[in-house]
Order: C-alpha cells, then sequence, then structure tokens
C-alpha cells in the first residue's frame, strides 16, 4: 500500500507512519517540518494554511490512502482533500467524538445527531465545529464511499503531546500521597494510539467507509486499573487516596483538566467521554492491549525525554496544582490503595 501522511511527526501521525512502515508500506510524509518525520519514509513539507502550501502536494502522484488528522480550519482539509481526490484512492480522516450534538447519552452510536453550524470552507471555530467542517470536505470530495470517519475519544499512548497520561505518570513518580479521583471502579474509555493506528491501517486494507466511533469498549479500563498502572509502572512510591466524587467537585477542581481523563459518574460529560458504543469498530478489526501496557510503554517513552513531554500549543495544560492536592487530602482523607 502506498501511504500519504499528512503530519506525520507527532503523536497520532506519527503512530500511524511507524504502523505502516511496520506492514512495510511506502510512506510519503507531508509536513511544516517542525519536526523530523521516522526514518524510511518520503518527506514533503509544506504548510496547509499558508497560499501555495500544497505546492508539494501538486503534479500526478497517486497513493493507495491518505490519512489526515488536521484539527483546525476545515478549509485547510478541504483544499487538500480536492487536490487529491483523482489521486487517492481512500481518504481516512481522524475525527473526533466531539461531533456528536452536546451531550450524546451513554451508548450512542455513529447514528447519533452531529453539531449544527459546520462547514468545510470555514475558518477555525471550535473543537467540534472544526471536526464536523472537515468530515464534511472529506464526504464532498471523496464521497461516502471512498471515505473514513475515525471518531476517535480520548487518546493514550506514547508521544502523547497533550498531557492527560504524561501528568498522572509525573505525579505518581514523585510518591507520596495521590488524589485519587473515585469511585475506583468507574469503567473509562480510551483508545492507544497505536491501536488507533493499526485498525486505520486495518480499515484502508479492507476498503471500509463511513464513521467509526473508536475508543475502547466499556469495561477495559477503569480509573483503579489505569492509576494502579501509573503506581506500578514508576516504582510504586504513590499511594493513591480514593476520594469521593463530591468532594472533588465542591473543592472547585474541573474534571477532564486538572484530574486527566476523570469525570464524576452518572453525568452527562461522563456519559459523552466513556459512553460510546464501539461495535462497529470492534467487528471490523479493532482490539485494545491491556491498560498496564499502554502506561508502561508510555512511561519508558518519557524516560527518554526525561520525563518533560512534548506539549501542543493549542491545547490547555492538565493537572491538578500540588498546594491544591495537599489541602483536599488533608481535609478529606481518602480512602488508600494502590490497586482497585
Amino acid at each position: 500500500m502506498r501511504l500519504l501522511m499528512l503530519g506525520g511527526t507527532e503523536f497520532a501521525g506519527r503512530a500511524v507512519v511507524e504502523a505502516a512502515l511496520g506492514r512495510g508500506w511506502d510512506v510519503t510524509v507531508f509536513h511544516r517540518g517542525r519536526h523530523e518525520p521516522p526514518a524510511g519514509v518520503r518527506s514533503l513539507r509544506g504548510d496547509r494554511t499558508a497560499e501555495d502550501g500544497l505546492a508539494a502536494l501538486a503534479g500526478d502522484e497517486e497513493w493507495d490512502v491518505v490519512v489526515d488528522t488536521w484539527s483546525a480550519a476545515p478549509r485547510a482539509v478541504r483544499d487538500t482533500a480536492r487536490l487529491l481526490r483523482g489521486r487517492a484512492g481512500r481518504y481516512v480522516y481522524v475525527s473526533s467524538c466531539s461531533v456528536y450534538d452536546w451531550a450524546p447519552p451513554a451508548g450512542y452510536t455513529e447514528d447519533a445527531p452531529v453539531v449544527a453550524d459546520a462547514s468545510p470552507g470555514a475558518e477555525q471555530t471550535a473543537y467540534a465545529q472544526d471536526k464536523r467542517g472537515a468530515e464534511l470536505a472529506v464526504l464532498d470530495a471523496f464521497g461516502a464511499d471512498r471515505s473514513v470517519l475515525v471518531r476517535a475519544g480520548l487518546i493514550l499512548g506514547p508521544y502523547e503531546n497533550v498531557g492527560r497520561l504524561p501528568w498522572w505518570l509525573n505525579r505518581m513518580a514523585r510518591g507520596g500521597p495521590v488524589l485519587a479521583p473515585g469511585p475506583r471502579e468507574l469503567p473509562i474509555q480510551y483508545v492507544d494510539v497505536r491501536d488507533l493506528a493499526e485498525w486505520t491501517l486495518g480499515a484502508a486494507e479492507q476498503g471500509l467507509s463511513g464513521p467509526y466511533n473508536l475508543i475502547s469498549p466499556s469495561g477495559h479500563a477503569t480509573m483503579g486499573t489505569l492509576l494502579g498502572a501509573c503506581v506500578r509502572a514508576t516504582g510504586g512510591a504513590a499511594e493513591l487516596r480514593w476520594t469521593d466524587p463530591a468532594v472533588i467537585l465542591e473543592a472547585g477542581i474541573e474534571p477532564w483538566v486538572q484530574l486527566p481523563v476523570w469525570v464524576p459518574p452518572g453525568s452527562d460529560l461522563h456519559d459523552a467521554l466513556h459512553g460510546a458504543d464501539v461495535s462497529r469498530a470492534v467487528a471490523t478489526g479493532l482490539r485494545c492491549r491491556p491498560v498496564e501496557e499502554t502506561v508502561a510503554d508510555t512511561w519508558a517513552w518519557l524516560g527518554s525525554l526525561d520525563g518533560d513531554a512534548p506539549m501542543r500549543s493549542d491545547r490547555s495544560t492538565k493537572g491538578l496544582d500540588p498546594e491544591v492536592e495537599a489541602k483536599v487530602l488533608a481535609a478529606a482523607g481518602g480512602v488508600p490503595g494502590t490497586t482497585p
């Protein structure tokens, strides 16, 4: 297979490139040059936001599949898809479950209503509308039969540049009592970036089309198994103090942002972020590795960077201030225990 990866030097794009190389694919990476792509690819440079920024993609070269992870102005996807529609067999766009009309109920499928006011030719506005606008751009250029919309949920794993799992791992490495947001058996959904990459390439090989919720099945992991794995991967110096959700919310701590991954049970937020129906993706080959593997491999990658994970400039800072954590722990106590 001949792959054109738009991006390919960071997180999801890099994982797709490495998985494609592992399959023996011929890979071309189109990127801005801010980071070096993996060895073994053909590198083309250009800025999709600039005038004539797609010049390196002009010509008559053809690819079996294009994979695109763009998350800003939809017009960039529109312009790229239009340029490539006669020279690529399939366009795979890594979208987001955020495209669903907020907040989708637990168990929502790919048929759930999507956000309105999205346009394929729009400038950057809001994340959900931008992702949906990009979906529309792909559908317009490639049609429903030659496009795949990968509606990813929470993505974790090596190369993460959003700051969620790296924050938890670095916090555990500091040791001491850790504010663990309960309940420990709270189910969570995420996808290891490498599992996303493998499913994406498999979708291209199978000739799949249409939207797919791409995230682990409910029950694949819990807050307890995730944080317990973080403790073990970092050496076991941390002591989890499981704390009631009401105590956390009363302290003004922001779910998802200050305590990454976690959202309180029974909330619309939990249903939307950890309640997707993923049976369609599972039926077409999605396989999710154990949470322990995702955590251990991310910790090993962080170790190669001395713990200093890269951060996207367009994403908010994640994590809880140590003074706030200590204050809440002192007031609430919490139930000790490093495993669920």
